[in-house]
């Protein structure tokens, strides 16, 4: 997915954009979208949730995050356009969706263990990201 012009929106609206998209699935445990250098620019988390990390680490996370993004990019020629990455942790599943923008390139979500992250990000974030995002 890449954005074609500039039409990334910004505060209030991006943490609207991460509330609509913890709201598109029970399982979606944590949404945030991090610019260029990995700093959060929004974040939400599902209601009553405890998150594992602290505030911190998710920052941290965020960063290395971005970083590991970057590297996936430098093999598009060979391999195709990144769509999403995604690792499995014993307590959660988390994906990154990049999106394409220069300024805030990833979209961070977590996900309970027994959710089905492929078929929520195909069929219910990517929708939402492309609705909001992509507007002619």
């Amino acid at each position: 997915m890449r954005m074609t012009k500039s039409c990334w929106m910004k505060g209030i609206e991006l943490n609207e954009l991460c509330k609509q998209i913890i709201q598109s699935d029970n399982s979606i445990r944590f949404v945030g979208i991090a610019d260029k250098y990995g700093k959060q620019v929004a974040v939400n988390y599902r209601e009553g949730l405890v998150p594992y990390l602290d505030q911190t680490e998710s920052e941290i996370y965020s960063i290395d995050t971005v970083m590991r993004m970057n590297s996936r990019l430098e093999m598009e020629s060979k391999l195709g356009k990144v769509i999403y990455s995604f690792t499995l942790y014993e307590k959660l599943k988390r994906a990154t969706i990049y999106v394409g923008n220069i300024d805030y390139p990833v979209l961070m979500t977590s996900f309970d263990t027994h959710s089905d992250h492929d078929s929520i990000i195909l069929n219910k974030i990517l929708p939402i990201v492309r609705a909001k995002l992509f507007k002619e």
